[in-house]
């Protein structure tokens, strides 16, 4: 099959005309990191690949990759439009007022808008993974293996998905280390290799001998490396860091979902949904436990995972408090679903501030 390759810095798409009715099914997906990242953008297109070898001859796919968000965004969305696209897959948060203002003009086309939460038209979906599941056994993996006793964190921007990842991380390491500390620095950015490597030698330099990221590169686990310290993939496996200093990852699975509403908006039996899935259904993976785990943790990190996919247990599970120490969740109370959406706070016993 014929696949169309965007230049996003351009703001062009390779040549092809409008599709007729005859014409492949064509599906866009639009990028804010490069496909090479070995992270985010890269699990996302590695989805894309998985409806290309679903569907054969019957789809055709067109990718546009670094797409800023924002105002070129909704310019390659357009151009998609233009190029035939029949449904758009824009992949980060911040494209969630372009998904939306692109839609509204073109009713006949369908958007799905990644980790996002705005559907101004029925012809836009939104889709995420519960990544706080992962890291929370990422989180009990570290917990038992720091000897600092200081775990750092790479964040990127202050929205909610980060922050219930840095909490969730920090009460599964706290639960098997209570005297576990964090230490969280911002970098305002998804994919930045020179600010990613920055900020890992920052947390090193503070004395964490764990390193985890919610940033898109591989600089952070190259920094770990030369520390000699212990580190975990992001989105994708990052196995060519295993067995030290990656230890495990956590792995974004998207090409079942993107399998699966394309057969649904080609069979007719599409409709406008809000999707959150973890590890039970497949879309959050734990990747490879390297023998660099003792045999214990690999046993009882599996347990928890095992257990947050059966419905067993909540990562979110009480009793916490917030950070300024009143209460949040009684003993057993399960956070509900419209907290941990919007979730601005950090849970007791992590320092520092949230970045307004």
């Amino acid at each position: 099959m014929k696949k169309l390759v965007t230049l996003a810095a351009a703001g062009l798409l390779a040549a092809g005309s409008a599709f007729a009715q005859d014409d492949p099914f064509t599906v866009g997906f639009i990028y804010v990191g490069p496909i090479g990242d070995l992270g985010w953008s890269h699990e996302h297109d590695q989805g894309r690949l998985a409806v290309e070898e679903a569907y054969g001859d019957a789809v055709e796919t067109i990718y546009a990759e670094s797409v800023p968000e924002g105002a070129d965004a909704e310019r390659v969305m357009q151009q998609m439009v233009l190029q035939g696209a029949d449904m758009i897959f824009t992949t980060s948060f911040g494209y969630g007022p372009a998904t939306n203002a692109v839609a509204g003009r073109n009713p006949d086309v369908l958007f799905e808008h990644a980790t996002g939460y705005l559907r101004e038209h029925p012809n836009v979906s939104t889709y995420s993974a519960r990544f706080y599941e992962g890291r929370a056994v990422i989180g009990h993996i570290a917990g038992h293996m720091t000897e600092s006793n200081v775990i750092g964190y790479i964040a990127s921007f202050p929205i909610p998905e980060v922050i219930r990842g840095i909490n969730s991380a920090y009460i599964h390491a706290r639960q098997v280390n209570p005297d576990v500390e964090m230490r969280v620095v911002w970098t305002y950015t998804w994919f930045d290799p020179a600010v990613e490597a920055d900020a890992a030698r920052a947390l090193i330099d503070q004395g964490v001998d764990v390193l985890m990221q919610h940033t898109d590169s591989t600089a952070p686990q190259t920094a770990a490396a030369e520390a000699g310290i212990i580190s975990f993939g992001q989105a994708s496996d990052m196995g060519q860091f295993a067995p030290t200093p990656r230890v495990s990852s956590i792995i974004d699975n998207w090409g079942p979902y993107y399998v699966r509403r394309v057969g649904e908006a080609m069979d007719g039996t599409y409709e406008q949904s809000d999707v959150w899935e973890g590890i039970g259904p497949g879309m959050v993976k734990i990747g490879e436990m390297t023998d660099a785990i003792p045999e214990d943790v690999r046993a009882s990190a599996q347990a928890l995972a095992d257990s947050i996919a059966a419905g067993e247990y909540h990562p979110f599970t009480g009793p916490l408090n917030r950070q300024d120490g009143t209460a949040w969740l009684a003993d057993g109370e399960v956070a509900d679903d419209g907290t941990l959406l919007g979730m601005d706070f950090y849970v007791e016993g992590i320092e520092g501030d949230i970045p307004n």
